[in-house]
C-alpha cells in the first residue's frame, strides 16, 4: 500500500444504506476497481464484534487493489484489523492520543472546518485533513457549507493533503478548481450509483480536471 497526496484523489466513504440490499463488500469491490483510490469505513451504528468482521473483509479487498483503508473514529477497530489508518472528527478522539495509540506509520485524518483547526491538526501528526461541509448534503444535514474563500485559505495554510468532502457530486465538482484541493471525499455520488463502475469513471475524469498535483 503506498500512501501520499495522489492517494486522495477520489476517497470513497462507505454507507450501507444507500446499497439496496446490496453487500458492501461488493459494492466496495467495484468501486475500487474502477478507479477508487482511498478508502473509509465508517460505521457508527455496529458493535465492535460486527465492525472488525466487517472491517476485515473490506481490508481484504483493498489489499487486493493495493489502496489505502482507513476506519471512521473507531481505533481499537483499526488496530484490531491492522487497516493502514483512522480518520477522526473535531468531537472524537484528540488527535495526539489516536497518533500515540495507532504508531508513526500509520496514516491519521483529521475533519476540519477553520484554517486554525488545520493548522493545529498539522502539528497534532495529521497526514491528511478532510475539510468540510463544502456543499450541503443529507449525510450531516446540520452541516453549514464552507465558502469557496475558506476551502482555499485551508488549503494554503498546511503543507499536509487536504480533501474536500461533503455534498460533492458529479455536477458541482468542477467547481472545486483551483481551491488546492488534493482530492475529494464522496459517499452517495459512488455507492447510491446503480452503476457504480460508470459513475467513479465520471468522478476520476472530472477530478482529472479538478486537481493538479505538483511532482
Amino acid at each position: 500500500m503506498k500512501f501520499d497526496r495522489t492517494s486522495l484523489l477520489l476517497y470513497a466513504v462507505t454507507d450501507r444504506t444507500w446499497l439496496k440490499g446490496r453487500s458492501l463488500a461488493d459494492a466496495v469491490e467495484e468501486a475500487v476497481k474502477a478507479g477508487v483510490t482511498f478508502l473509509q469505513l465508517r460505521e457508527k451504528e455496529l458493535d465492535f464484534k460486527s465492525f472488525f468482521e466487517l472491517a476485515c473483509e473490506i481490508k481484504r479487498i483493498t489489499d487486493k487493489y493495493k489502496i489505502p483503508f482507513i476506519i471512521n473514529d473507531n481505533v481499537d477497530v483499526a488496530v484490531a484489523c491492522g487497516a493502514d489508518g483512522v480518520h477522526v472528527g473535531q468531537n472524537d478522539m484528540k488527535a495526539t492520543d489516536v497518533r500515540k495509540i495507532i504508531g508513526r506509520d500509520k496514516i491519521l485524518g483529521i475533519s476540519v472546518q477553520t484554517a486554525e483547526q488545520a493548522v493545529k491538526a498539522e502539528k497534532e501528526g495529521a497526514d491528511y485533513i478532510g475539510v468540510g461541509s463544502v456543499f450541503p448534503t443529507s449525510t450531516k444535514p446540520d452541516a453549514k457549507p464552507l465558502s469557496p474563500a475558506i476551502l482555499k485559505e485551508i488549503c494554503k495554510a498546511v503543507k499536509i493533503p487536504v480533501v474536500a468532502i461533503g455534498g460533492i457530486n458529479k455536477d458541482n465538482a468542477i467547481s472545486l478548481a483551483r481551491s488546492g484541493i488534493d482530492g475529494v471525499a464522496v459517499v452517495s455520488a459512488i455507492f447510491a450509483q446503480d452503476d457504480i463502475t460508470s459513475a467513479v469513471k465520471e468522478l476520476r475524469r472530472i477530478l482529472n480536471k479538478v486537481v493538479s498535483y505538483e511532482v
